[in-house]
């Protein structure tokens, strides 16, 4: 049976403080997909975001699917060694679980972290002592714990190594398969855009193209997206 989309975006616009920042966005997302937004510094990509997430006023039509439940990963999540709590008292938290009793949300939290190739031995662990890679994927389990239908990832390998990036977008992939969860992730890594998402979606204030990675990153486009002659050759594995 054909899936239904779990998102409608149409001439999405955004003004804010009279200068227009994005233009006639048109785009859709089907049920368990994973799609990749890519375009420049600048382009709109995280503003698309807080469009989608209702953070900012907008022009245009963005259409979720009824009682769709969405989970987001914040590009920067900046923590100083300093800081005093544990990962187990960051989970506790979550507003959902907070008053809950810590055996059990403990015991509620073992599939997510599992599913993020965590123990849970890191719960002891203070928040700014565990590495960047570490720290992201606790985020993900975070936003995992009410069991979205979509997750949002804002450049989810921003400051991590080149070994860590390869283990969050398995992570993603897994998630996918797992559980069905839609993926929207903003990304600047076209060879991880090819490998695991088959929709891409490129902006740059407005909506330069949109389809599978190897019909339409062709260095045309790409020159559209990023400027110049940019160009990237993709072979495939």
């Amino acid at each position: 049976m054909e899936k239904e989309n779990i998102l409608e975006v149409k001439n999405l616009t955004v003004v804010l403080d009279g200068e227009t920042l994005l233009k006639d966005i048109t785009f859709s997302v089907v049920e368990g997909e994973a799609l990749s937004i890519i375009g420049p510094n600048g382009a709109g990509k995280t503003l698309l975001f807080r469009a989608l997430l209702g953070f900012i006023p907008y022009k245009g039509e963005i259409t979720w699917r009824d009682g769709v439940k969405i989970g987001y990963v914040p590009q920067k999540f900046l923590v100083e060694r300093s800081t005093p709590i544990t990962v187990r008292e960051f989970f506790l938290l979550h507003s959902k679980h907070f008053w809950a009793p810590e055996k059990s949300f403990v015991g509620h939290l073992s599939h997510e972290l599992s599913l993020v190739g965590l123990s849970k031995e890191i719960l002891g662990k203070p928040m700014g002592e565990i590495s960047g890679g570490q720290l992201q994927r606790v985020l993900v389990s975070w936003a995992l714990i009410d069991h979205p239908d979509v997750l949002l990832f804002d450049e989810p390998t921003a400051g991590i190594d080149v070994g860590g990036e390869e283990t969050i977008y398995t992570i993603m992939h897994k998630i996918q398969d797992e559980w069905g969860t839609t993926i929207l992730q903003i990304s600047h890594d076209l060879n991880m855009v090819y490998r695991y998402t088959p929709k891409v979606l490129c902006i740059n204030k407005k909506m330069i193209c949109n389809g599978a990675p190897q019909d339409v990153l062709s260095p045309k486009e790409l020159s559209k997206i990023y400027g110049g002659s940019a160009f990237y050759h993709h072979i495939d594995s």
